[in-house]
């Protein structure tokens, strides 16, 4: 790719981009939230045909103006908003199949059923995913979603392959997994891999080759080997960084929130038993499927509750609903932000004010959209939000920004109880910290803080305390600065 540029209403996401990969090779493509990535990649799959520029494969130019121009030269792009790129009401070995379901039929041709759903096993079995091929994929775990988007890529033959966030939502045997099979598809099957991802001891665990963007433009291409985590740091953002948890003092005072006896209706989680003081922020970890994304929402009304109670303030209070939660002063930031954190098709000023309308409406009802506009450039101001206006939609910002939008919105609400869920899932270092001051700023104005998480560095770097979950229950509570990484693991994964 020689000189990419690209631009989007109100700002330029690409400034004359070179990018080159080979076949045979792990590539890392890594950068900043809005540094172009992403949209570099969707350049290179044809989703964006109003690029300027070169694209050249084997020395020959070549036009990326369409998917099926991108698929024809053997390019797949496996993306990281998974839920739009899967069919939520077709079956797992469907979704697998779809590009060839769609490029083979022409109107005269029966499908064989057997057939499809043979091909999608043998494709799950070769990536050591063990789901019934009859699932709906709406009825998919986020992890399970994107094994089955990575076996859908698979399911051709392919020269390059770009994989966009894929570990995020992966536990760390299904993260060894894909690791072996991105060697696999470089080294025996000579596939070029394109690897992006913010999991920087990732880069250096499985890449050859790194390439840095920022702000739209390459500022470093070279080999792993001559390169440490530090210097990559510091060429994503521009300047020095020192990766350090936020410290604020807190004077954490009486229990706020508490939790007794919690099971849901289906038993996504049993017999929970938790308490937040105001002031405190309360780790929940666990590996992947533990149940700490279904405990989130149990508590904020969003799974339905068979037993238990809930106090806030010491008052007991029914949180049958979402709505219910809100108007008790509980807020969610979910772990899926494109699905159910952020309204992607709506403007960031519209999201920023979603969670609390009756600080922008009338008596009558209607909305006083100056006051709306004024509200949301304060808030893009001080959450440092990257959007060329609050007009922009939000399904055109960067993950990192789509997040500070799914958070911002909660923020003038009177909430006492913030439910953090996979805050910083595909965020990078810098957005990172700014998440942290935000929390850690949150505490220290006396409110309740629950931080759902299985990066356990940030668990013990940011919490007071920790609950610990394996097979949908709370199996330990310890205290934050007299654990560690390896008795949290312990716990989660079922010792005794």
């Amino acid at each position: 790719m020689n000189g990419i540029e690209i631009s989007f209403p109100g700002v330029k996401a690409l400034k004359g981009v070179d990018f080159e990969v080979s076949t045979g090779t792990i590539h890392a493509l890594i950068g900043a939230n809005g540094a172009g990535k992403s949209t570099l990649m969707k350049v290179l799959a044809g989703v964006y045909d109003h690029y300027q520029g070169e694209i050249k494969i084997d020395g020959a130019l070549v036009e990326m103006r369409t998917p099926q121009q991108a698929k024809k030269h053997g390019i797949e792009i496996v993306y990281q908003e998974v839920d739009t790129a899967l069919v939520p009401y077709l079956t797992v070995a469907e979704n697998i199949m779809l590009n060839i379901l769609v490029n083979s039929m022409d109107g005269k041709q029966f499908v064989n059923w057997t057939k499809l759903h043979a091909s999608a096993k043998a494709i799950l079995d070769r990536i050591g995913l063990n789901v019934d091929t009859h699932e709906l994929a709406q009825n998919l775990t986020l992890a399970q979603k994107q094994m089955v988007l990575i076996a859908r890529a698979l399911a051709e033959e392919r020269k390059f392959l770009v994989l966009d966030e894929p570990t995020a939502p992966l536990s760390t045997t299904e993260t060894k997994e894909l690791f072996r099979l991105m060697q696999d598809l470089a080294y025996n099957q000579k596939v070029g891999v394109i690897f992006i991802s913010h999991r920087l001891p990732e880069i250096f665990e499985v890449c050859e080759l790194v390439t840095i963007l920022r702000d739209g433009k390459v500022v470093s291409n070279q080999k792993v080997s001559e390169i440490n985590q530090k210097q990559i740091v510091e060429l994503m953002l521009g300047h020095r960084f020192e990766e350090t948890y936020p410290k604020h003092k807190v004077a954490i005072t009486d229990t706020l929130f508490e939790v007794s006896n919690l099971t849901t209706k289906d038993n996504e989680v049993e017999d929970i038993n938790l308490f937040v003081r105001k002031g405190e922020i309360v780790g929940v970890a666990g590996l992947v499927g533990a149940g700490k994304t279904e405990l989130s929402k149990a508590m904020f009304g969003a799974i339905r509750q068979k037993n238990g109670t809930t106090k806030l303030n010491n008052k007991l209070i029914n949180i049958s609903s979402p709505s219910a939660a809100v108007k008790n002063g509980l807020a969610l930031v979910p772990e899926e932000r494109r699905k159910e954190g952020v309204l992607v098709e709506e403007p960031v000023y519209k999201n920023l004010s979603a969670a609390c309308m009756d600080l922008f409406s009338n008596p009558l009802g209607f909305i006083k959209q100056k006051m709306e506009h004024d509200h949301a450039k304060k808030m893009i101001e001080s959450l440092s939000i990257k959007t060329p206006s609050e007009n922009q939609k939000v399904a055109y910002l960067s993950g990192g920004n789509q997040q500070k939008v799914a958070v911002g919105k909660w923020l003038s609400t009177d909430a006492d109880l913030f439910i953090f869920d996979e805050p910083t899932k595909g965020v990078d270092v810098g957005a990172k910290h700014e998440i942290f001051e935000l929390i850690g700023n949150l505490a220290a104005a006396g409110k309740g803080i629950i931080y759902v998480s299985c990066e356990l560095p940030e668990i013990l770097g940011i919490t007071d305390r920790t609950y610990v979950m394996y097979d949908r229950k709370i199996v330990k509570e310890l205290e934050t600065a007299k654990t560690n990484e390896a008795e949290i693991l312990f716990y989660s994964a079922g010792g005794i």
